[in-house]
């Protein structure tokens, strides 16, 4: 038999927190500039939307079948998308500007700026386009250059082979300890792929494609996108993706520890626990 004595009252051991650095200033940099101008866009560009909130497939506009549309009936807001017709007064189709009811697509409260104005709501909408896109190739050239954004971002064969622990895991709300807490999940890199690679390029691109000038210069752009009104279509569903991904990771960084994220993203400085020596 053992010797060995067991302490019933032994408290254990207290994870040990360490600080290291999680986002280089680039990175840091680039992230807090495409907040703004993420924001900035999303406001004024329905702004612009408002000016006629209808969508349609292909080349011309099909006014009389939209395939989304925001419109009142009366005193009631309606909004369709495809065959489905939902009540939306109060938000989409109708709402009240200064106490006064108005048909408008998105209220006043989502749109730069507050009242109708176009005009205005382009210039915004153009400038921090270009700020976004501008900020957005300085991230991929540097991110490619130095091998950090495929090592950091684009999932790995292994990675995949996770993917149903990390659901369950996302599932439960289970979130990663130790070092694995300060590197993506296969989720949240197939999550930040989809839009770095996929969902970014193609809105600054179906934007471009909406302007009368570059389709004089590059017209194949219409042919890619089956036609301006079809460029438009894919924009606003880009940008509703773009919000969805936005309202997740804000979920996730509340969810996750707000104090330590948000640490990590505007001085690099976050904090893992690890077992005690």
């Amino acid at each position: 038999m053992s010797d060995a004595v067991f302490d019933a009252g032994a408290t254990p051991a207290r994870p040990r927190k360490t600080i290291i650095r999680r986002h280089r200033v680039l990175v840091r940099i680039n992230h807090w500039i495409n907040v703004a101008a993420l924001l900035l866009m999303l406001f004024s560009g329905l702004q612009i939307f408002n000016a006629h909130p209808h969508l349609y497939w292909g080349q011309k506009s099909t006014f009389a079948d939209p395939w989304v549309s925001m419109d009142a009936r009366g005193d009631r807001g309606l909004t369709k998308v495809g065959g489905l017709v939902f009540d939306t007064t109060g938000v989409l189709g109708r709402s009240k500007v200064d106490g006064v009811w108005q048909t408008r697509g998105f209220p006043a409260w989502l749109t730069l700026p507050a009242q109708r104005n176009l005009a205005v709501g382009r210039n915004w909408h153009l400038f921090f386009a270009w700020v976004f896109t501008l900020n957005g190739l300085v991230y991929l050239v540097t991110g490619l250059a130095g091998r950090r954004l495929l090592r950091d971002v684009v999932p790995t064969k292994d990675d995949l082979k996770h993917i149903g622990k990390d659901i369950v895991d996302h599932a439960r709300l289970k979130f990663p300890k130790g070092r694995e807490a300060a590197r993506y999940q296969v989720l949240q890199r197939l999550a930040y792929s989809a839009m770095v690679f996929i969902v970014l390029p193609l809105i600054v691109l179906t934007g471009l494609t909406m302007s009368p000038g570059l389709n004089a210069a590059f017209p194949f752009m219409l042919d890619l996108f089956g036609g301006r009104q079809s460029a438009r279509t894919i924009h606003f569903l880009c940008m509703v993706l773009i919000v969805g991904f936005i309202l997740v990771h804000v979920v996730m960084v509340i969810l996750a520890g707000p104090i330590n994220q948000l640490r990590g993203m505007i001085t690099g400085k976050f904090a893992i626990e690890e077992e005690a020596p």
